[in-house]
């Protein structure tokens, strides 16, 4: 079952890189952020792309322990997770209040991703 978690995760990284290299300006609308620039677009693809693919790739390795990498990946994905959560409390306090859709959304979407890597790491599931 935590290699279904572990998956079910990777899953979501590799969806949101393909869907950033392919659509920088899809992704982004929802947070209102306008993406008309290459530097823009390069960064979305940078930091939601390459990194989302990158995160899916080690999840895979992790899942097969490849060279004992298991728990190091899921702990670090885990927590960077939690920080992108985290980041998004801080700026509930020093931003105006926001509707559920997407701040919050994807604030569950991390937290709850998060719990449940530690617990597939941490526990027999």
């Amino acid at each position: 079952m935590a290699n279904v978690v572990i998956i079910a995760v990777g899953v979501f990284f590799l969806a949101m890189g393909v869907y950033a290299l392919t659509a920088p300006a899809a992704l982004a609308r929802p947070f209102r952020i306008v993406v008309e620039e290459p530097e823009s677009r390069s960064e979305i693809r940078a930091v939601y792309g390459g990194f989302g693919i990158a995160v899916a790739v080690v999840l895979v390795l992790a899942v097969f322990d490849v060279a004992g990498i298991r728990a190091g990946v899921v702990v670090t994905v885990a927590a960077a997770l939690a920080g992108m959560a985290f980041g998004r409390l801080v700026s509930r306090f020093l931003d105006r209040p926001t509707s559920f859709y997407p701040v919050w959304f994807y604030f569950w979407v991390e937290v709850v991703a998060a719990g449940v890597l530690v617990i597939a790491q941490f526990s027999e599931l």
